[in-house]
């Protein structure tokens, strides 16, 4: 994978935090942990990088620490660059910009930035979305069409509780956008956003400005939904493997995707890897007589207990005895001996003691919250 044009790329990295408050308290929408070893953002900085992108803004705007200490130089993504590479854009970052409401508005925040690339297109994507998603095709369709404004979508079927945190767009038969619906009361099979984006900077360079004099903030209401017919909006469809990241639920269930084999390969193929901070951990320990069964444990973990259908952070500890099943557990918890733990997600520096029981269900899995003792 690798673009010929110079291509910018934008992370929004506290986009659609309200969805999964529980996980945002302390974090970004990008730094919260998936799948024993990974962030949310690793997935979308992954997908620049593989397909050719070496320049990456990353705009945050409150609880960044961690995501500053996930990121450092971005050498892991190879983005630690004299020319390009990783730059993290925290808000002010404009001597007239304050804290933004909307995309439009923190991107005038990080104007200065985008008008010193010398980048011909911009993609501007969130952290919400896990798939393994090339750009390439996206810029030469966006190209090709003559689009102002390329926005990708997949067709899913969906509740109204995703619904209503989603944006889902209506197509001509072309695949030109003449309809967007943000946050509908609807059920079924839909085109829904993938919150991705493909501009010329000539182009956003304007709708940034136009913005700022209007007193306009979303991109999705005051752009795609307000100038439908004004703009050529076309649609690019993506038909890989994704999980949007809208609710605990579904955080939960993308998690679990991990445990079934097809799913994880579409998600980790063997031409796109998904890069990360790398610790110098050791391998994960196993006691003996302890028992994992279709689990995907980190490396530093010490399992002594018995873990079902789990996934298991780095530094992570089972005692002995203690049955956990179903649940994700993160970095650095720890389960006592003689616990009973299913359906749980527990966040960072958990403490179990022994003898708990913890139960949630599939569709309603309990959250233990960062540092608690149980």
């Amino acid at each position: 994978m690798s673009m010929n044009r110079k291509v910018l790329g934008i992370i929004f990295a506290n986009m659609h935090e309200n969805t999964i408050s529980d996980l945002t308290k302390e974090r970004t929408m990008g730094s919260v942990m998936f799948g024993g070893r990974y962030r949310l953002i690793d997935f979308t900085l992954s997908n620049m990088v593989n397909s050719g992108i070496d320049e990456v803004g990353v705009i945050t705007k409150s609880n960044y620490q961690s995501l500053l200490d996930h990121l450092g130089s971005g050498s892991e993504w190879d983005l630690a660059r004299k020319k390009g590479g990783l730059h993290l854009l925290p808000p002010f970052s404009h001597v007239q910009s304050g804290m933004y409401r909307g995309r439009l508005e923190a991107l005038y925040g990080v104007s200065d930035f985008i008008m010193r690339s010398d980048a011909e297109y911009v993609i501007m994507t969130d952290c919400d979305v896990v798939t393994s998603m090339d750009y390439t095709p996206i810029i030469e369709q966006h190209i090709a069409s003559k689009a102002d404004i390329t926005a990708v979508y997949a067709n899913d079927v969906i509740d109204i509780e995703t619904a209503r945190t989603s944006t889902v767009f209506g197509m001509n038969s072309d695949g030109r956008i003449n309809d967007v619906l943000i946050s509908p009361s609807i059920s079924g099979s839909a085109n829904l956003s993938l919150n991705t984006f493909v501009l010329s900077k000539d182009c956003l360079k304007n709708l940034i400005l136009e913005g700022a004099s209007r007193s306009l903030y979303s991109f999705e209401r005051d752009i795609l939904q307000a100038r439908t017919r004004e703009y050529n909006i076309m649609g690019y469809c993506h038909k890989n493997y994704f999980r949007k990241i809208n609710s605990m639920i579904s955080y939960y269930n993308a998690n679990m995707d991990l445990l079934d084999s097809d799913k994880r390969k579409q998600l980790f193929p063997d031409n796109a890897p998904v890069y990360t901070k790398v610790r110098d951990n050791p391998p994960a320990k196993y006691a003996i007589g302890a028992s994992v069964k279709n689990s995907l444990v980190a490396d530093g973990c010490i399992i002594e207990g018995t873990v079902e259908n789990c996934i298991v952070f780095r530094g992570a500890k089972v005692g002995k005895g203690a049955v956990v099943k179903n649940s994700i557990i993160m970095q650095d918890t720890v389960i006592a001996p003689k616990c009973d733990v299913n359906c749980v997600i527990t966040d960072k520096l958990v403490n179990i003691s022994e003898g708990r029981m913890l139960t949630g269900s599939r569709n309603y899995p309990l959250y233990i919250g960062k540092g608690a003792v149980i």
